[in-house]
């Protein structure tokens, strides 16, 4: 018998007609002699929905608090999917995160997995139970209730299939899998069959919203094979697997952007030793994560410093940084929520001269200045006026033939 982990999104169990659909799904699976376990979101919407409710109590709801309200998406979710299945003559059995013991460190609403406890699972799977648990949620060591952050549910789901050592994990969504860029934007995009795990982290650390980045770590890190495809179609979606060399051969697997970026520029700082450290502590201890950081020299031992923290963040970052700036004595402090990053991934970049100059070429060719510039082994990410976000990406799409499977090399 094969171990298979399924998670359905928030599109996916939208309505009980859709929570019947996929508990059809997944029975099939069970009847051809498959343990099951699945992992659902909230129905889509609740989540939203939540955030609005504690806006109206509190202008910055308490973590614990929210924690609590968030979690409880999941748990009508699950229920109803139990309900389905056993409507339909079958065994299964709900299980909350506290329940499997999905064990957290303490930083609410944006959790961390330390540890899975799995032998709850097992014992329901080998009494021929289907196991449907809640994504998105866990407990920390002194059983307060924590949230994973958006995006959880995936994370939930590869920890899972990890901790049981499953012979699959299946995260349907509603696209038939990982495209080279976004087909909304642009009708040339091209589903990619199979992508390494380091080009899918840099893809979902970069904005792709196909799969969150923290269940790409666990998957890479176990190399849990991951499958990413649609609720409503039975087609092959993308695999996420180790590296080949075939993938070396695509210079470029895709293009990516991330609306979800701000950036906050901190003038005439003292240009000493450890005021880097005395800036950014702060911001970390908030668990507010920072990105692309550029510090520019000034005349008279000054400097400035401008760094990237996701929009959500911007407030509590801009609150922490302007007291910082005040006691060091910077000259003041300035923010931009109206940026995007766009980003170009590829394996191939590794071994290949001239990917980044292609890039500078094409945006500079549409005018579309440049503010901030990052670069890894394998991706380079500019930061840009967010209103040619989709130009950008069209525009480089075309210049490196991703609607093609192979790419001519461009030297």
């Amino acid at each position: 018998m094969a171990i298979i982990v399924q998670k359905f999104g928030g599109t996916s169990v939208a309505n009980p007609e859709k929570i019947k659909a996929v508990a059809d799904r997944v029975m099939g699976h069970h009847r051809q002699g498959n343990k099951m376990v699945v992992v659902l979101s909230a129905m889509a919407g609740e989540t939203n929905r939540f955030v609005d409710l504690a806006g109206q109590m509190q202008k910055i709801p308490d973590p614990r608090e929210m924690d609590v309200l968030l979690s409880s998406g999941e748990q009508v979710s699950i229920a109803l999917f139990a309900m389905a299945v056993k409507a339909a003559g079958l065994d299964c059995v709900s299980l909350l995160g506290d329940q499997v013991r999905i064990t957290t460190d303490n930083m609410h609403t944006k959790a961390r997995i330390k540890s899975v406890d799995s032998d709850r699972i097992s014992k329901y799977l080998d009494a021929g139970k289907i196991v449907v648990v809640a994504g998105f949620q866990g407990i920390t060591e002194d059983d307060d209730i924590t949230t994973l952050g958006r995006g959880g549910s995936d994370t939930t789901a590869v920890a899972l299939a990890a901790a049981l050592q499953a012979d699959q994990c299946e995260i349907f969504t509603d696209v038939e899998g990982v495209y080279t860029t976004d087909p909304n934007i642009c009708q040339s995009a091209r589903k990619i069959d199979r992508i390494s795990y380091d080009e899918m982290l840099e893809l979902a650390s970069l904005g792709a919203k196909v799969l969150d980045i923290r269940s790409v770590s666990l998957a890479k890190r176990h190399k849990v094979p991951l499958h990413v495809r649609s609720t409503f179609t039975d087609t092959e979606g993308t695999w996420v697997v180790e590296e080949d060399k075939t993938m070396e051969s695509m210079l470029v697997s895709g293009v990516t952007y991330n609306k979800n970026e701000a950036r906050i520029t901190i003038s005439k700082v003292p240009d000493t030793p450890g005021i880097a450290s005395r800036l950014f502590t702060p911001i970390s201890d908030a668990g507010i994560v920072v990105d692309m950081i550029i510090q520019n020299t000034r005349a008279g031992d000054l400097t400035d410093m401008t760094f990237t923290v996701p929009k959500t963040d911007y407030d509590r970052a801009m609150e922490l940084i302007e007291k910082i700036a005040d006691e060091i004595g910077a000259e003041r402090v300035s923010g931009d929520k109206h940026i995007a990053k766009v980003s170009i991934v590829g394996v191939g970049m590794r071994n290949h001269s001239g990917i980044a100059t292609t890039m500078f070429h094409i945006l500079a060719k549409e005018n579309i200045n440049i503010s901030m510039i990052s670069t890894s082994e394998i991706k380079v990410s500019c930061v840009i006026d967010q209103k040619y976000t989709e130009l950008a990406v069209r525009a480089l799409h075309d210049a490196f033939n991703l609607e093609k499977e192979n790419q001519p090399d461009k030297e």
